[in-house]
Parts: structure tokens; sequence; C-alpha cells
């Protein structure tokens, strides 16, 4: 059984991630610590489990904590990855890995030192839609790739992804990340340069930017844009979407991550939903990190594969500031 311990739930994923523990049957979730100890105290009774009122006191070994996931405001990824670092734990990290390159190295670093496991949460890479675009473009069914048209627009999460000090941006740091990931996978090449519009459009009261557009140029000569918004209405039927268009020398494909729903339609508030079918991304994610975190495999995504995403975001904050595009990596 692999003892698993979440570390704050601040970011709303960490329901995603101890319901994926609920449904496997060899990991168990060992314990929950969060600095409010009042949401910490309900996330443990909702799901079973002992609340710890210190990371120390999580993390002691005599409680047999085999990894543990961080899921606090974005800001905090630095502290709560060290503190498991130091206890000799393996960990995962909700994207974006951090909100600086520097804040990024340290933890890398300190997991390196430590001789701990750093993955970085990015469930897109485990859908099957993904999978299956994947397996066309390395077995050359499209060939080179030439461009890509990605998307990640979604409703806009309220709370302290809304506070620029804690999230580290708004929309363009929260969903540049994911499908910078995919492409990086897809293509097995880094972004080096980033031209970036960004603007508070959809919500003109707030505090952060709520609607990028980015255009990417790749090592190999892809070009990639990527809308990275919160432009979807509070009825949206699901939280958003993430879909790519590829266009090849040797043939073009459309790929839609959340495809797998059915339409329902409901009397009353709410009538509108998307009900998934099929693998659940989520799951999939948690049971990777546990097998690493038993088997001692390496994790398939890394600190340096969250950072390189990160950075991407950073350079299009960078570039909508000064209005001319910005080579990576960062200076």
């Amino acid at each position: 059984m692999t003892r698993l311990a979440i570390m704050s739930f601040a970011h709303l994923h960490a329901d995603f991630y101890a319901t994926a523990i609920g449904q496997l049957g060899d990991v168990e979730l060992a314990g929950v610590w969060d600095d409010d100890p009042e949401r910490g105290e309900d996330a443990a009774a909702r799901y079973s489990t002992g609340f710890f009122s210190t990371p120390e006191e999580l993390l002691a070994p005599e409680n047999g904590i085999d990894g543990v996931i961080v899921t606090s405001e974005n800001i905090n990824h630095k502290r709560d990855v060290l503190a498991a670092a130091e206890a000799g734990v393996d960990v995962m990290c909700e994207k974006p890995i951090s909100v600086s390159v520097a804040d990024a190295q340290a933890m890398i670093d300190a997991c390196e030192q430590a001789g701990v496991q750093l993955m970085i949460s990015f469930p897109c890479r485990y859908s099957p839609a993904f999978a299956r675009l994947l397996e066309r473009v390395r077995g050359g069914d499209l060939g080179e790739i030439l461009a890509i048209k990605g998307t990640n627009r979604g409703r806009n999460p309220g709370g302290w992804f809304n506070d620029p000090e804690l999230a580290g941006g708004g929309a363009v740091i929260d969903h540049t990340v994911h499908v910078v990931d995919v492409m990086r996978t897809m293509l097995g090449e880094e972004v080096v340069q980033v031209y970036a519009e960004i603007d508070t459009v959809f919500d003109p009261s707030l505090p952060c930017d709520d609607a990028g557009i980015l255009t990417m140029s790749f090592e190999g000569g892809c070009v990639a844009t990527l809308d990275a918004s919160w432009s979807r209405p509070a009825n949206y039927p699901i939280w958003g979407d993430v879909t790519m268009t590829i266009i090849g020398s040797g043939g073009n494909a459309w790929a839609d991550l959340f495809v797998e729903h059915v339409d329902a339609w409901l009397s009353g508030e709410g009538s509108y939903l998307w009900e998934p079918y099929g693998e659940d991304a989520n799951v999939s994610l948690i049971a990777d990190f546990a097998r690493c975190v038993e088997t001692g495999e390496p994790v398939p995504i890394t600190g340096f594969d969250g950072l390189k995403a990160m950075e991407v975001a950073l350079g299009a904050y960078r570039s909508s500031e000064t209005g001319e595009s910005v080579g990576l990596p960062l200076a």
C-alpha cells in the first residue's frame, strides 16, 4: 500500500486528487496538512483521513508517508516542496511549478540534493485523445509538424487565482502551462521565442489578466498559437477546454482532450451539463505518481518540464509588457 498525503486544499484540484486516490485500491490517503486549519480539517473529514497541524507532523517518519501532493497557492509551492524534500519524501507539485524561474530551480535542486523525486501535475498528458495524437505524430503520420493552434479557455476559478501575489499572474499563467507541456511532449522541442497580447477583457474589475493570445516558435521551426483565457461564462457546462489543431507536411489533425462526454439537460438551475465518460486523467496521473514512488522508477513529468512550461508563461507576460517578442530561456 502506497501512502500519499496532500499538502493544502487551496487548489480545487486537491479534491480531484483525493477522489482519485480513493479509486486506487493500492493507494491510501494517509493524511492532510493545510495552513488553513478549518479547510484542512474539513478535507480530512470528507476523505476519512487525519489532519496534521504542521508539515513536520505530517511528514514525520512514524507516519510512514511515501509521497505528498502539493496543491497550495502557486507562491507557496516552493515552501511546501522544500519541506517534503527536507523530510526525504517524494513529491508531486500542482502546476505551475512556481511563479519564478529562480524558485522553480531551487525546488528542483533541493529535491535532487535530497534524493527525492519531483513530479509536476500535468494530467493532460494522460488524456486518451492526446495519447492517440502523440502516437500519430511520433509515428510520422502527419509528417513534419509546421504549426499548432491550441486553446485552454476556461472559467475564472476566483479566490486566490485572481491575486497576482499568490498566483503569479492570472489566466495566462494558469492556462498556458498545460498546453505548452503537451506541445513540448509532442514535438520533443523547446519554445525559443514567445510574443503575447494579454489583457483583462471579460471582467474589468479583476486585478489580473483574464485573456491572452500567445504566439510561440519552437526550436525546429514549428509556430504555435495559444488562447489561454478565462473566457467561459459561469454557466458553462464544465470548467473549460483543451484543444489542438495540428498542421503537418503530411496531414492535419484535431484533438479535443475532453471530447469524452455526454450532453445532459436537466430541469432547474444548471440545466446543461457535460457528463464525462471513459478514462479519468487525474486517476491515471495519481496512479503513475504512486507507481514511481513505490518502485523508484523516474517520474514521467519532471521539475524541468514544469520549469520550461512556466517559463513560456513568464515570457508571455514580459512580451505583453514590452510589446516585443521575448527569447527563451529567460535571462
